[in-house]
């Protein structure tokens, strides 16, 4: 089964920039949609940024234009960095991976938006004071 670790959690000032990570182990085939979620409480998880296996990305329009996702497909990591933070950012994320395999050119916004996602991470809180 997929096991996914965030790190690099933390607290920032607002226009600062912090980098998550998302360490994937136990992958059988190598085509997933990888993608990172928030959720703060009192509020629905958010899916903020997904990639596919060709790097294809998409993101909502909250963090567009502020947050990058990527990936080192030969290390198995996933990272998202943000730039530009601001309060409203400050949420518990999480990295996530596609219940099921997906085709190697899904798209981004198909990760992102249509894919179900099946294995979490343990999350890692991003604090953004002002």
């Amino acid at each position: 089964q997929v096991q996914l670790v965030e790190s690099g959690g933390g607290s920032v000032q607002s226009g600062g920039s912090l980098s998550l990570s998302c360490a994937v182990s136990g992958y059988v085939y190598s085509s997933y949609c990888m993608g990172w979620f928030r959720q703060a409480p009192g509020k629905e998880r958010e899916k903020i940024a997904a990639i596919d296996t060709a790097g294809s990305t998409s993101y909502s329009d909250s963090v567009k234009g502020r947050f990058t996702i990527s990936q080192d497909n030969a290390k198995n990591v996933v990272y998202l960095h943000m730039s530009n933070l601001k309060p409203e950012d400050t949420a518990m994320y999480y990295c996530a991976a596609s219940r099921h395999l997906v085709p190697y050119y899904s798209g981004g916004d198909y990760c992102r938006t249509r894919v179900e996602f099946g294995y979490w991470g343990q999350g890692t809180q991003v604090t953004v004071s002002s």
